[in-house]
């Protein structure tokens, strides 16, 4: 209310003093017009007379001269006339002029100067006036001055009634403006904070509730932002305690975004690790007049991110945003993440050309297709790879200068974007400890010997201290791939590589999700049931079951397939007919390289083609839907799903398998895995396929339809159990653990040789 009423005051002093000034201005300028008006009629009035007087003058008539100012002087606001001789005598007045005043004094020398008449405005007595002298002549001299007199008091009058009638304005304005500011500060101010304020009662009581209520685009947005972040981290604190509370009470050891922070602060000193990856974690975009801050979707980031703010350490990303130059500073350094900066990120600009050959080339034209051995031919040009080694240079530069001068420091880099930066790395700073982590599966011996640079790859992979991979196989495939390659020693008890005196490491860290994320936004009070007729209901579909696949649109997904099984179940069992739509989510991915632009275009056909067969007005058995997707977007789908289908004809995980099962706290829905995903390892009591058999697909969505209902609930817990307790946080912290524990010492002696 004192705020209220503060503001209050201050606008009607505010007002009262712009009303008073914006007057005063107004007023003078009327009163400027309304004297020249004057003026100007004196002067017209004072060149008419002239002509009568002039005569009448040189015949020396005064009768004339006073029956010439009676006549002319005594007209509206004219207070007289009067006309002089040469010496400023008294020739005649106008009768009502004699009545009033003396007529003044004459300035005969300016009069006489004066061409055209002389203005003066005058008080004459107690009263203003405007004096108008006309100079009278003969042939060759003055022989006389007219003086025209006019009354000012009405422009005064006039001036008043002005005063007064801003007077009442300015009553009747601040009335309205009082008004109408306490219906604003209620209605924009009062009622949101009110609403924020009860919002965050309820938050502390432990009721979930999204997003605080009330207009999110206003100059309360700031406000509303950082109490979204203090109530989110509250919280996050209060569900990490329960968590831990509970994890201890059930004798559980379960990874958390705080154990793992906890954990890595005692292994990494401030600024000693260093992450990196082609994707940043945070981006900046133009948006109309405007900067846009993007959070790219990835596990990633949520695995890394509490390592790197538990040390402050650095992410070193390739700048991809068009306003990413924008918002660095000269080092190309920004602090993330913007609510609370707890880490540094360091942006690395390749060329178009580099960019080009390393990514789109090299990485995703060679050794993505090489390394899933999914029927798709690597192709693999020299061009490409000096790029890819380019690359790989310049963020090992970045590297470098940021672990410059810090005691034997942690660099952990992500995925075969980067597999010479480790042994470039290694060779400048020997005492830094290195790992990378190879995301995508590694193929065997003899179909990784396709790439001609199999030797400068593995070469440059054994430069890190430890190299993980999703599961044992890749790690088996990739001691066998260097024992072909190169000359070293393999020590298969310990899974490690010697060469030159250099120790490498090879183990299995399959990577996971956020189990608590991936439930984040579920409404448990709304069925599966309910947001089934939701979602078909905005597809413009009627259906009674639902299946669901999410995936980048990629030839290495088993898309093609999964849509083939989906209709061969159709041909086998036609009572699901009208009954079951299969949503497939496909993000369109790296369209750019012709592969998958053809592959987009031919999952689309087929898709088309199904549904040409099988459609009716109502009803479509495929529903495909070929844009990005938020993972807010997504969850509703997974939630109403009577099953997912993960068709993968190679990967190295799969995450689209584990976010389904942590999504699932109903223990409801069916899982149709992969049998080559790394996911089909741990989820064992998922429903495995093999992905090239239509027939098995077909056969795994009818079980999947007609599971018994203890039986899924049954396998859906199992595999939850398995998410949950290897979650990750739970890889993360096993990878850096394992990092920081290795001995670097017994390499550097013969480290140069090796490289």
């Amino acid at each position: 209310m004192k705020l209220s009423l503060r503001l209050i005051l201050f606008l009607v002093a505010g007002v009262t003093i712009v009303t008073f000034v914006v007057s005063k201005n107004e007023v003078r300028a009327e009163k400027r017009g309304l004297r020249t008006d004057l003026v100007h009629r004196a002067e017209i009035l004072s060149e008419s007379l002239q002509e009568i007087v002039e005569p009448a003058l040189e015949k020396g008539s005064r009768e004339q001269l006073r029956r010439i100012v009676e006549r002319f002087g005594n007209r509206e606001q004219l207070a007289g006339v009067v006309v002089y001789d040469s010496h400023g005598q008294v020739l005649a007045e106008s009768s009502n002029l004699q009545n009033r005043f003396v007529p003044p004094p004459v300035p005969l020398a300016q009069v006489a100067a004066s061409e055209a008449g002389l203005s003066q405005f005058v008080t004459i007595g107690s009263e203003p006036m405007h004096v108008y002298y006309m100079p009278l002549h003969d042939k060759t001299s003055v022989t006389g001055v007219l003086a025209i007199f006019n009354d000012v008091g009405y422009i005064e009058t006039q001036s008043a009634r002005m005063w007064r009638a801003t007077f009442w304005h300015v009553i009747a304005e601040v009335l309205l403006i009082v008004l109408i500011t306490v219906l604003i500060i209620r209605w924009t101010i009062v009622l949101p904070i009110s609403r924020t304020a009860q919002w965050m009662k309820d938050i502390r009581r432990g009721r979930v509730m999204p997003s605080p209520p009330g207009p999110k685009e206003s100059f309360l947005a700031p406000f509303t932002n950082e109490v979204m972040n203090l109530t989110r981290s509250l919280a996050d604190a209060r569900s990490a305690a329960e968590e831990e509370a509970r994890l201890r009470e059930s004798g559980e050891s379960v990874w958390t975004a705080e154990r793992l922070r906890v954990s890595i602060q005692g292994k990494a000193s401030q600024g000693s690790l260093v992450v990196v990856s082609n994707r940043e974690p945070y981006m900046h975009v133009h948006r109309g007049k405007g900067l846009e801050l993007l959070v790219p979707a990835s596990g990633l980031v949520t695995a890394l991110e509490p390592i790197l703010r538990a040390c402050d350490g650095i992410w070193i990303a390739s700048g991809s945003g068009d306003a990413d130059r924008e918002t660095v500073d000269d080092h190309d350094h920004i602090r993330v993440p913007p609510d609370k900066p707890d880490y540094t990120l360091r942006r690395v600009w390749l060329s178009k050309e580099v960019e080009k050959g390393h990514y789109y080339g090299f990485s995703n034209e060679g050794l993505w297709p090489l390394c899933h051995i999914a029927h798709t031919r690597p192709i693999f040009r020299a061009s490409d790879w000096q790029n890819y080694q380019e690359a790989n240079r310049e963020f090992a530069e970045a590297v470098l200068q940021e672990i410059e001068g810090v005691e034997h420091p942690l660099v952990l880099v992500q995925d075969y974007h980067f597999a010479l930066l480790p042994r470039m790395v290694k060779e400048a700073r020997p005492d830094a400890r290195v790992a990378i982590f190879w995301h995508i599966p590694w193929p065997n011996p003899e179909a990784f010997g396709i790439c001609p640079w199999q030797r400068e790859l593995v070469s440059g992979l054994l430069g890190a201290d430890l190299i993980g991979f999703q599961i044992q196989a890749h790690c088996d495939n990739f001691l066998e791939t260097v024992d072909a390659s190169l000359e070293s020693q393999i020590e298969w008890e310990r899974f490690a590589v010697k060469r030159g005196g250099h120790l490498t490491f090879v183990k299995p860290f399959p990577i996971s999700v956020d189990f608590r994320e991936s439930q984040r936004g579920l409404d448990p009070a709304v069925s599966p049931y309910v947001l089934r007729s939701e979602l078909l209901s905005k597809l413009g579909i009627k259906a009674n079951f639902i299946g669901v696949g999410v995936d980048r649109v990629d030839y290495t997904k088993g898309l093609l397939e999964r849509l083939r099984g989906v209709e061969r179940f159709l041909e086998k069992w036609p009572a699901y007919r009208e009954k079951l739509t299969f949503v497939q989510i496909g993000a369109p991915s790296r369209t750019e390289i012709e592969r998958y632009h053809d592959f987009l275009a031919e999952l689309e056909a087929e898709a088309a083609r199904i549904n040409a067969r099988w459609q009716t007005a109502d009803w479509k058995p495929i529903a495909l839907l070929t844009r990005h997707h938020s993972h807010e977007e997504i969850l509703p789908y997974y939630r109403a799903a009577d099953f997912c289908m993960v068709t993968s004809l190679h990967d190295g995980m799969n995450l689209v398998a584990k976010e389904f099962v942590a999504s699932r706290d109903d223990e409801e829905g069916a899982l149709i895995l992969s049998q080559f995903t790394g996911a089909a390892r741990e989820l064992r009591d998922a429903i495995i396929v093999n992905p090239y058999d239509v027939e098995q697909l077909a056969e795994a969505i009818r079980v999947a339809l007609e599971m018994d209902t203890v039986e899924r609930q049954t396998r859906m817990r199992l595999m939850r159990s398995t998410v949950m307790r290897h979650n990750v946080f739970a890889w993360a912290g096993s990878l850096i653990t394992e990092l920081s524990e290795i001995r670097i010492e017994e390499a550097q002696p013969e480290l140069r040789q090796a490289l």
